[in-house]
């Protein structure tokens, strides 16, 4: 109830304020949009506000709900709608990190329903790499960033062996130091812990579980923030009971 008066009280003080004003109080209102789980709503609330940032938060919102929350058949078309707000919100402004990170995992999230195979051919590794380096070059403390390239590193590795990581400069040096230098910049951050552990897994299941299951422990033992930790809470719980923790 309370939240509802919030919105109908937003939505009175948008009508009166100035033009600047009432844009910075609609990205907070996507912004809690998102943080409900209203990811739908909150990719609209932010997309209609015209700018970089609102067009970014769009794109990581759509990109969360297809991969969590939206039947299999809605997934590619959800994933190609992010990556064109993503590739907005660059052109909007190529100076915001946010922007190229979003365009990341929008392009990320399309090549894992692609299939490895088609992925590669298609040149989604190198495209996702360049755009999460981008986001590094902008902000070299951006710890997602951090996260981003380790996974992607570890994902390259995993998946395509020798010759795709020799191809694309993929390395598990390079994926543990991304993944460490993220745990440094945000060691209480959920995702960060869980992808950690994942990507753990993905180089080497046997010699690296002790270690994944201490990152997954550490994650499940947080409280969720916002919608979106819940939905990686429960993946943790689930990939964590599955490496014989929990």
């Amino acid at each position: 109830m309370k939240k509802s008066i919030y919105r109908i009280c937003l939505t009175i003080v948008c009508l009166f304020a100035p033009a600047g004003t009432a844009c910075a109080q609609s990205i907070e209102e996507a912004r809690a949009a998102y943080a409900e789980g209203r990811f739908m709503e909150a990719a609209e609330i932010a997309r209609a506000l015209g700018t970089s940032e609102g067009h970014a938060l769009a794109a990581d919102s759509l990109a969360i709900h297809g991969y969590y929350v939206a039947p299999e058949g809605e997934r590619a078309g959800l994933f190609r709608r992010a990556e064109e707000l993503a590739r907005e919100a660059v052109r909007l402004d190529a100076a915001n990190p946010e922007a190229h990170l979003q365009l990341a995992h929008a392009m990320g999230r399309q090549a894992q329903i692609s299939g490895t195979l088609k992925a590669l051919k298609e040149g989604y590794a190198g495209k996702v790499r360049d755009a999460i380096e981008e986001a590094l070059r902008l902000d070299p403390k951006m710890a997602a960033a951090h996260v981003s390239l380790a996974a992607w590193h570890a994902g390259v590795v995993g998946a395509g062996g020798f010759f795709a990581a020799l191809l694309y400069g993929a390395s598990e040096k390079e994926a543990l130091a991304h993944f460490d230098r993220a745990l440094e910049l945000a060691p209480q951050d959920k995702a960060v812990l869980f992808e950690y552990a994942l990507g753990l897994l993905k180089l080497d299941a046997e010699e690296n579980r002790a270690k994944a299951r201490d990152l997954l422990e550490r994650a499940t033992g947080l409280p969720p923030e916002d919608a979106f930790e819940r939905l990686v809470h429960r993946k943790a719980v689930e990939r964590l009971a599955a490496t014989g923790g929990g």
